[in-house]
């Protein structure tokens, strides 16, 4: 698997980015498709070489194109050091998208303004000076920067259109968003931070073979987002592929040895790669699960018996066999007539009344409701979406069919880790968001 597969004719590195007095944007671009291609090891050395030169000589020119390159091969916080103070304009502005990346977004905003200052494209800088503003919060304040580029042809940018999506997608607006999304990545086809928030949110509604495909598309060239690769690398491992998703994880290691997630993405991997999944059994198992959850309202029963039950708080097929015959006989108005009844539907669907009780322990709450207050029991009745979990964590709960906090703490770790594709990784951030509400899994 490869994130770059770009064919193109081989470039002349050194004549274009070395030793090019006047380096202009359309230069930049075919030299990040070469570098994209069968010629990175070679853009990486070129870029290698002029660091240690600019180090040992000062030489300002050398700086500038050593920190553009380093920041394209993602070393960003080498490249702010190394092009800080430098006079060249293109030097500017990619030191601002270093800082950036870097997270430092007021210098990023002063750096863009500078660039512009010293003659480097006014309006791309403006449009990005915005997006650093926005990363600060004053989103009335960076519209109206965006906004006010238009008039001078702005507007005609995708960076326009991305800089409008991201102000709507921060303020809620998630469809408004992917209309300006989708509208700088028809503009700009290889627009990476637009495809990359398509991405993001296509996985975000369950459109996982469009987010792969953008995702893929944002990794063509440099410079390359390491979210982007830890999101496709997620993806890949959901859809089996764990080859691909392992050199996912290894190419973020190759640009941030330490970094923690794609670390212990990657021990998951690892762990998981000697297990074998019986497909079929997980199929049958899936839709036993289905049929399990099914609500005993959408079934034909007599008024009497949908009563008795109501009134014994058994809302599924999955609660009808976690319950004795007895125990049902045993409830107010339930008679022999209503148990034929039930008997007769449970058998309909090759199910049979109390068939797991020695399993009902399992599904029993780490919390007895009579020892909670109402907040209590409240926070346990909330959806596990309100625990904001990771793509991979929120689809294990919908393959585990847990769909409140409370079915989710009635789980122990062990319970969880058995099932396909949840991890450590899983299993700790579930604990954490869990213990920012005071509770936890059972027998933690």
């Amino acid at each position: 698997m490869s994130l770059t597969q770009t064919v193109m004719e081989p470039v002349d590195i050194q004549s274009m980015f070395v030793n090019n007095s006047n380096l202009t944007s359309d230069d930049v671009e075919t030299i990040l498709r070469a570098a994209s291609g069968p010629q990175a090891a070679e853009f990486e050395q070129v870029v290698r070489d002029l660091h240690t030169e600019a180090s040992e000589t000062g030489d300002e020119r050398k700086a500038a194109r050593a920190g553009i390159g380093l920041f394209f091969i993602g070393k960003p916080d080498q490249a702010a050091l190394m092009l800080e103070e430098n006079a060249d304009p293109a030097a500017r502005f990619y030191r601002a998208q270093a800082l950036s990346t870097l997270g430092r977004h007021e210098e990023a905003a002063a750096e863009f303004e500078a660039a512009s200052q010293k003659g480097y494209d006014p309006i791309e800088c403006t449009l990005r000076r915005a997006g650093e503003i926005r990363h600060s919060g004053q989103l009335d304040e960076a519209e109206e920067i965006v906004r006010g580029t238009g008039t001078e042809g702005g507007a005609s940018r995708a960076e326009y259109s991305y800089q409008m999506g991201c102000i709507l997608s921060d303020r809620g607006d998630a469809f408004g968003a992917i209309e300006y999304f989708e509208r700088a990545v028809d503009m700009d086809p290889h627009h990476s931070r637009a495809l990359f928030s398509l991405a993001a949110q296509n996985s975000l509604h369950g459109n996982d073979d469009e987010a792969i495909q953008l995702y893929e598309r944002a990794l063509s060239k440099p410079p390359y987002y390491l979210g982007a690769i830890l999101n496709l690398g997620l993806l890949y491992e959901d859809h089996e592929n764990n080859q691909a998703a392992e050199y996912c994880f290894r190419q973020v290691l190759r640009f941030d040895p330490r970094n923690e997630r794609a670390l212990l993405f990657l021990k998951d991997i690892e762990a998981t790669g000697d297990m074998y999944y019986d497909e079929e059994t997980l199929k049958n198992q899936a839709k036993l699960e289905q049929l399990l959850s099914r609500p005993m309202s959408d079934f034909e029963l007599s008024v009497r018996s949908r009563n008795c039950l109501a009134s014994m708080d058994i809302n599924t097929l999955g609660d009808m066999t976690t319950i004795s015959e007895q125990d049902l006989l045993a409830g107010k108005n339930f008679g022999e007539t209503s148990l034929t009844e039930i008997r007769e539907l449970m058998a309909i669907h090759s199910l049979s009344i109390g068939q797991n009780l020695n399993q009902k322990s399992h599904a029993e709450p780490a919390y007895s409701p009579q020892d909670l207050s109402p907040a209590e029991q409240a926070i346990l009745s909330r959806p596990v979406a309100d625990l904001n979990l990771s793509v991979r964590s929120r689809k294990c709960m919908t393959r585990l069919g847990l769909n409140t906090i409370g079915q989710l703490t009635s789980r122990t770790p062990d319970e969880l880790l058995s099932a396909k594709n949840f991890g450590v990784t899983s299993l700790n951030e579930i604990r954490q968001k869990l213990g920012e509400m005071g509770i936890k899994l059972r027998n933690d």
